[in-house]
Order: structure tokens, then C-alpha cells, then sequence
């Protein structure tokens, strides 16, 4: 399993970094330009990366203020699972994105530089849109 981590401290209360997390729909914001035909609701999203693959992907687990876990709803390329923490650094929150790719080393060299700078991208976005 490739292991992907992107950490950023925001300076907003926890509630207010879970919240916006725990719907799909916000996380149109977070994604970089090579994402497109994005549609989503509170629960999932489905969008294509560009030269790479379609993807659809729903919350499975929410722990409140703790932990928001995504997982595919169809077939991805490859076993992947996205998971948010966040965790309270005095006035403000900790988020810690988690990627987890099921990777052989064909597509471990490929696509694990895609992700990384996929998962900084989200969490740089994150404190940019809610300071």
C-alpha cells in the first residue's frame, strides 16, 4: 500500500474545518485545475483527472471533528481510500490528508507524484479558502 500525507494548520475552530470537509460538494474548491466534469452531493463526488481515470467517490465513515474517510463507488483504476484528520492545535486545526493507493510498481512510479502533488494541492487550498 502507497501511503500519500499532506498535513497544513488552519486557523479556524475544528467544527468549522470538519464542516466544510463533510461535504463533497465544498471539495470542488480543493482540486486542481486538471479536474473536471465535477458533480457532487454531500455524500459523493464523480469527476475525471485529466489524462488518467474517471472517479467516483463517497464518504463511508465520518467521526465528528476526528475523521472523514472516502472511498470509490465503482471500479477506480487502482484500491485507493482518502482520509481527512483533524485535530486541534490551540486557536486553530491541524487537517492531515491521507491517500492510500493500492499501487503495483508500474503504477507506483507513475502515479504516486500525481497524488502527492494532488494531496498538497488540497491541503494548501484548505487554508487558503478558510485561513
Amino acid at each position: 500500500m502507497t501511503i500519500i500525507e499532506s498535513t497544513v494548520e488552519v486557523n479556524k475552530p475544528i467544527n468549522e474545518v470538519y464542516t466544510f470537509l463533510s461535504s463533497m460538494n465544498n471539495h470542488q474548491q480543493l482540486m486542481p485545475e486538471n479536474i473536471y466534469n465535477w458533480e457532487s452531493t454531500e455524500d459523493e463526488a464523480r469527476f475525471t483527472i485529466q489524462n488518467m481515470a474517471k472517479l467516483a467517490i463517497k464518504i463511508s465513515n465520518r467521526i465528528e471533528n476526528q475523521e472523514l474517510i472516502a472511498i470509490p463507488t465503482e471500479k477506480p483504476p487502482f484500491d485507493l481510500e482518502l482520509k481527512w484528520n483533524v485535530a486541534e492545535n490551540g486557536d486553530g486545526t491541524i487537517a492531515k490528508l491521507t491517500i492510500s493507493a493500492d499501487l503495483n510498481m508500474m503504477m507506483k512510479m507513475l502515479a504516486s507524484g500525481p497524488l502527492q502533488k494532488l494531496a498538497d494541492h488540497q491541503t494548501q487550498k484548505l487554508k487558503e479558502i478558510l485561513g
